[in-house]
Formats: C-alpha cells, sequence, structure tokens
C-alpha cells in the first residue's frame, strides 16, 4: 500500500500541496482528479520519491521513502513504473529498444531481453511491431503503448499514469482505457492514474480521488463522484468554468 500523509510542497513561495492525504490500497486502480496546476503530477512525483517535499510522509509497503538513502531509494522505486504524459521515447532508439532500455542493465541474457520485449509489446497490443520503426515513425497512441510496454518491463508492482489520454482522439484514448484496465487484471498492477479526462476516470477507477487547493477533498467510487453535493466537484465534472466562482 501507498500512503500519503499530510503532505506539503511549494514552489518559489506558490503552495501546490497544501495538507495532501491519500491511501492507495494494493490491487485497486485509483485515478486522481483535479484542475490544471492543482499538483496532481506533483503529488505522483513524491508518491514515486522524485520530488522531496516540505512536510509530511510517503509510505510505501510501510516504509517512509522521504527519509531514505539515494540507495534505498532506488531500490524502492524499482517497484514502480511510469507512463510519462508524452511517453518519454527515446528518438534515437527503435521500439523494441525503448521497451529494452531498462533490462540492459540487470545482467539478463540477450535471448531473454528479446522474449520479455516480445511479451511486453504482445500485453499493449503490438506484438507485431516493426523491428527498425522510431518513435518519430508512430503515431500518439501507439507511443503512448511503446512507453507503457517499457513501464511494465521490470514487473512493476505500483503503475503511475500520468495524463495517459491526454492529445489522443477518443477511441484511441479509450484503448488506452483498456488497457489500463488489462494490466490492473492480468497483471494485478496496482495502478494510480492522474488525469482530467473524466469519461476515462470513470471507466478505468475502482475509486476517484478530487484534488483541490493541494487537499484531496474526497475520494469514492465513480458513482460517489457523480453524485456528489460540492459545488467544485460539480462544476469539475460538468466543464463549467469555476475559476471565479468558488
Amino acid at each position: 500500500m501507498i500512503k500519503v500523509t499530510n503532505l506539503y510542497k511549494s514552489f518559489n513561495n506558490h503552495q501546490v500541496l497544501n495538507g495532501a492525504d491519500i491511501e492507495i490500497i494494493d490491487g485497486e486502480v485509483i485515478t486522481i482528479i483535479g484542475g490544471s496546476g492543482e499538483g496532481k503530477t506533483v503529488l505522483l512525483r513524491h508518491m514515486l520519491g522524485l520530488a522531496h517535499p516540505d512536510s509530511g510522509s510517503v509510505m510505501v509497503d510501510g516504509k517512509e521513502i522521504t527519509t531514505l538513502s539515494d540507495q534505498d531509494l532506488n531500490r524502492e522505486q524499482l517497484k514502480f513504473g511510469y507512463l510519462f504524459q508524452g511517453a518519454a521515447l527515446f528518438d534515437s532508439l527503435t521500439a523494441r529498444e525503448n521497451v529494452a532500455f531498462g533490462l540492459r542493465n540487470m545482467h539478463i541474457p540477450e535471448q531473454k531481453i528479446k522474449e520479455k520485449v516480445q511479451w511486453c509489446l504482445s500485453h499493449v497490443g503490438l506484438g507485431q511491431i516493426n523491428e527498425s520503426v522510431k518513435p518519430a515513425e508512430l503515431s500518439g497512441g501507439m507511443k503512448k503503448r511503446v512507453g507503457l510496454a517499457r513501464a511494465i518491463a521490470r514487473d512493476p508492482k505500483y503503475m503511475l499514469y500520468d495524463e495517459p489520454t491526454t492529445g489522443l482522439d477518443p477511441i484511441t484514448a479509450d484503448t488506452i482505457n483498456d488497457l489500463i484496465i488489462h494490466l490492473n487484471k492480468t497483471l494485478r498492477i496496482t495502478s494510480v492514474v492522474v488525469t482530467h479526462d473524466m469519461q476515462s476516470a470513470y471507466k478505468v477507477s475502482h475509486r476517484v480521488a478530487v484534488l483541490y487547493k493541494g487537499k484531496i477533498i474526497k475520494i469514492g467510487t465513480p458513482d460517489d463522484i457523480k453524485n456528489s453535493d460540492n459545488e467544485f466537484i460539480k462544476r469539475f465534472i460538468a466543464g463549467y468554468d469555476f475559476s471565479n466562482k468558488i
């Protein structure tokens, strides 16, 4: 389980996280929603140990990661896969080389790496991808799939998704949603999804957490969120301009 308690983080005197609390339960898909600039990605980065809080606690499987040495933190980070918003593929490498990248320093025989890469690509629906294709030749949806294959290559316990459907057409976005569900069910990966795409949040989530003014103001099932009487949540999910009305 991941447990974030009373987390504070500011940048240049701008308070981004303001006492955020959230628990991620093993086996679930939980989505964190909120407006742009509310700190969703910042919260995600704290869970992974890529950012250090001003104060507060981040526990991963009962271990406080904010006080770990670099070596111990690196060991904890091996539990995580991370899908970046823009996929973050290496342009100079082929799609298959991108997936294999994180396996190269694990002293795995080359044949085993090839088998693992094929397995990962098959799980994201790219089992037949050309051996020599580079990221520049891929569509946005295919780049996301390759990034996802790379993220699961090291068998993570936790998968973190940063805006996985941003920039994709509705059909491709729904394909990514199906992959999130598929990986959660077949590989039993606990998943944390940051998004402002409500259709995606409703489809993939066991629970949805709402981040507002640096705090989690509500956590519940998709139906709980749909039926919330909180004014911010109602305006957000309806797509109203609430910036000067609350």
